[in-house]
């Protein structure tokens, strides 16, 4: 009989080898995951004091702020520890912790996006009734069913996925991700792969869906509307979501359009870099550069500070 209880930590060999290239690829995380951590606690932070921006659109995007800055935070710093100090190793239940975090922040951003999408069909389709529609209450209901959502989803695979043993310890990645821990175990993993691949479609298409047909119906209302000028207002309300969700939809769909053995590897840890460190440090810029609403925010906020500074 095997003794498999000597395997007790993972060794993550993250994008390269090449101790140059590492340097690079530090000061690239750090870089981005400043911005994202600034960016977005900018945005929380505006929403909180203006109250200018106490709609559900600012709601919402207060907690997608929120996520951003907790999705990057369970990958990208452990990362950047492990350039920074050549250790590799990480123990086994720090690696189910990180894929808990990542995997809940993930999944709860996509039904995020999916509520979001459903605020800007009923501002643009129902605008009369927008206030009454998405109230606080409902509002707030809505954010709970979304972390509640992203529950359900990593419990049941996380939860089968602790009974295994391992005979390897390799993980060819730069976070612990599932696929590549599934492979290091000696257990029979067959009905734990295909249970998260089930989960990963179900959050995906159900996402999806209810982001298509709220934009079927916001396209539909716009091209109805009279003048050019009204086509143009309302459209911009919803041109930023309709990017970050291009962003977040389109590398998820690049991920899984199978490449060749030898390259999805490679594949795979480029789109993740794109998903937990570049996106969330681009976000903060989409939704401020598109709404003047925001940008008014930043600007008399910025002129309040200057002014209580020279005081």
């Amino acid at each position: 009989m095997r003794n498999h209880s000597a395997i007790t930590t993972f060794i993550i060999l993250g994008l390269t080898n090449d101790p140059q290239l590492e340097i690079l690829v530090f000061i690239f995380l750090l870089i981005t995951y400043m911005l994202s951590v600034i960016g977005n606690l900018t945005i929380i932070s505006l929403i909180l004091v203006d109250s200018h921006l106490k709609t559900a659109m600012y709601f919402f995007l207060q907690n997608f702020s929120f996520l951003e800055i907790s999705f990057t935070t369970a990958c990208v710093p452990t990362y950047l520890y492990i350039l920074s100090s050549g250790d590799k190793t990480i123990t086994i239940k720090a690696c189910f912790s990180q894929i808990f975090f990542i995997v809940l922040f993930g999944a709860t951003d996509f039904f995020l996006l999916a509520t979001m999408s459903y605020d800007r069909y009923v501002a643009i389709c129902k605008p009369l009734h927008y206030m009454t529609i998405m109230n606080s209450t409902v509002c707030r209901n809505l954010i709970f069913c979304c972390w509640v959502s992203g529950l359900l989803i990593i419990l049941p695979p996380l939860g089968l996925s602790l009974h295994l043993e391992f005979c390897d310890c390799v993980i060819d990645h730069f976070f612990c991700d599932a696929f590549p821990i599934l492979k290091n175990s000696c257990s029979d993993t067959w009905f734990i792969e295909q249970l998260v691949i089930f989960c990963a479609v179900l959050t995906f298409v159900m996402t999806l869906m209810c982001v298509v047909l709220s934009y079927i119906y916001i396209i539909g209302t716009i091209l109805r509307l009279p003048s050019a000028q009204q086509r143009k207002k309302a459209f911009s309300t919803c041109s930023s979501h309709m990017i970050v969700v291009s962003i977040t939809y389109g590398s998820c769909i690049f991920m899984y359009i199978k490449p060749s053995a030898k390259d999805e590897v490679a594949i795979n840890k480029a789109v993740s870099l794109l998903t937990t460190s570049v996106a969330p440090s681009l976000n903060p810029f989409i939704y401020t550069l598109r709404n003047k609403q925001v940008q008014k925010s930043f600007h008399d906020t910025l002129k309040r500070f200057v002014f209580h500074s020279k005081k």
